[in-house]
């Protein structure tokens, strides 16, 4: 016959267990919160969207990083989702893309986002988060958004502190076109029809074709109502 017998109580450490101080995944520094964790709007064919890539590193203008990069944005175009325009900086990306619905667009970026830390990483001899936070993408609804997006992207290096030591090295970022304008080469100028002036036979984007053409009326056609992108314009101060 089973005899019933009395559990002991067990006695545990005191601060072990529970909600505690520190526990849990560590928020990232006020500086690199940039964008909400919030539902992503509805997304409309017709409607341009402008999108930027904030990484955790600052190499990305690197000759071999960017090449990198550039061969991911290359290989991340599909008929559902496409990059028609790109700049990049140090730490971050800025990029032109249409998509068909929402789900296209979330895919491919996030698809894109996931080619570049897997071949840049290994670059830089890196392991772990390689992007600083979620992207952070805004629908172009009318022609003059179009325009300061196209300006905004294209001509992103001006707001940034392109003033090297020496002349070569102000060649290897910028490329002079007169009058004290400047095109970046690490940006989808090349493929761009829509500057006021001619560049210069000389210039070209680093690295092979990346971009695919426009097939929304907006970014092919509607933004030109608002006027041709001189070489000398500069972005919009409130970005």
């Amino acid at each position: 016959m089973l005899i019933p017998f009395e559990q002991l109580p067990l006695a545990f450490p005191i601060g072990r267990g529970g909600a505690r101080r520190g526990a849990g995944r560590k928020s990232l520094p006020p500086h690199l919160r940039h964008t909400p964790h919030r539902a992503r709007p509805v997304h409309r064919a017709a409607h341009p969207v402008y999108v930027t890539l904030r990484a955790a590193v600052r190499s990305l203008r690197c000759q071999q990083v960017a090449r990198t990069v550039l061969g991911a944005i290359r290989d991340s175009n599909r008929e559902h989702f496409r990059i028609a325009h790109y700049s990049v900086q140090e730490n971050h990306i800025h990029l032109i893309v249409e998509a068909e619905n929402k789900a296209s667009l979330s895919s491919g970026v996030r698809g894109l986002m996931v080619r570049i830390a897997r071949r840049v990483n290994p670059l830089l001899f890196r392991r772990g988060r390689f992007w600083a936070d979620r992207w952070h993408g805004r629908a172009l609804t009318g022609p003059r958004q179009v325009r300061n997006a196209l300006v905004y992207v294209l001509q992103n290096r001006k707001k940034h502190a392109c003033k090297p030591a020496t002349p070569k090295r102000r060649q290897a970022c910028c490329v002079g076109v007169g009058g004290g304008a400047e095109i970046d080469e690490l940006s989808s100028a090349h493929w761009f029809d829509g500057f006021a002036e001619p560049i210069p036979i000389a210039f070209r984007s680093v690295g092979p074709p990346c971009v695919v053409a426009p097939r929304s009326w907006l970014l092919s056609v509607g933004w030109r109502r608002r006027g041709l992108i001189q070489c000398d314009e500069a972005p919009w101060p409130s970005e």
